[in-house]
């Protein structure tokens, strides 16, 4: 899909009142909708799989550990694991991208490349300051253009909190311009927008609406670095802002929850979500994505004891 394009700033699209409590009854029924089991979770552990961001934004990473993350992006299971599978279904079992600091990049490329799978693996970088996005607008944009550089398809901006704390919408929308001027038409734009800062779900509403409107193709729950980070309320809050958007402007934005993601039930509950409020075509990688660095553990327990009736757990292996 090729990156979106800033539209002119509208006010009209701030203006929410919000449920909490019409909120939380919602997000309970379908969380209680989002419980499978048997060969059925094995098949959603695969979805999820191809839907994550495969994550290390840890301040010890190095070329080595980056590179071991890209392996395993793109070889995520031992291959008798995957005896009964179709040829062609293994050869499609890999994450969506993997997710690094911009300093990184570089590595994740050169490894992606001598796997054959730059085409096939997304390379995201957080840029702009994570996780704080407290530095200046010039610093962060050349943030940006050096990850593009070393490689990045993607980028994985944050908002300045403290402007949206403050009422500032137009602010965003000018920093979150020139930040798409940088990406183009080459790179795609994820904004986060770290939920858990915002104050409220008022908050967390315009901040998709603005983030939207300057050209962003996801929004992104949470740098996974705040106390609350993806939760089901807050998916439907920027659900409901991506419906309002693609209502009324035409153009159609993904979500991407990040943080606290690290079960396939909870992965499960979430794309429950998205299947019940956005519908089907968002559940592909190029409108939904997981931001996830332990997911993969629980997604190859389920796939390991579906498959083979075998579950590795603290190290030992026990038949079922």
């Amino acid at each position: 899909m090729k990156p979106n394009k800033s539209i002119p700033f509208d006010t009209s699209l701030l203006d929410v009142s919000i449920n909490l409590r019409q909120l939380e009854e919602i997000s309970k029924q379908i969380s209680s909708r989002g419980q499978v089991s048997g060969q059925n979770e094995v098949i959603w552990a695969l979805k999820a799989l191809n839907l994550t961001d495969l994550t290390t934004l840890a301040g010890d990473d190095t070329e080595s550990n980056v590179s071991r993350l890209c392996v395993r992006s793109a070889n995520p299971f031992p291959p008798h694991i995957l005896g009964s599978l179709e040829p062609q279904l293994r050869e499609n079992l890999h994450t969506a991208a993997v997710c690094v600091y911009p300093s990184r990049v570089k590595d994740a490329y050169t490894t992606l490349c001598n796997l054959k799978k730059q085409d096939k693996i997304k390379i995201a970088a957080v840029a702009t300051g994570f996780p704080s996005g407290q530095y200046s607008l010039e610093t962060r944009l050349k943030e940006i253009y050096f990850a593009i550089e070393s490689g990045a398809s993607e980028i994985d901006i944050v908002i300045n909190r403290q402007m949206a704390l403050c009422q500032n919408w137009f602010g965003i929308y000018n920093e979150i311009c020139e930040m798409r001027k940088v990406c183009s038409d080459r790179v795609h734009l994820k904004t986060i927008l770290a939920i858990g800062e915002l104050g409220t779900m008022e908050n967390v509403y315009k901040a998709s609406m603005v983030a939207m409107m300057a050209g962003a193709d996801f929004i992104k729950t949470s740098t996974g670095k705040e106390a609350v980070n993806a939760t089901i309320p807050v998916g439907l809050v920027m659900i409901n802002a991506i419906k309002e958007f693609e209502r009324t402007k035409c153009i159609s934005v993904g979500l991407k929850p990040a943080g606290g993601v690290r079960t396939v039930r909870e992965a499960i509950t979430w794309m429950t979500l998205v299947k019940e409020t956005l519908g089907m075509r968002w559940l592909r990688p190029e409108m939904f994505r997981f931001g996830a660095s332990g997911l993969l553990d629980d997604i190859e327990k389920v796939v390991r004891k579906g498959l083979t009736g075998v579950e590795q757990s603290n190290g030992a292996i026990s038949a079922y």
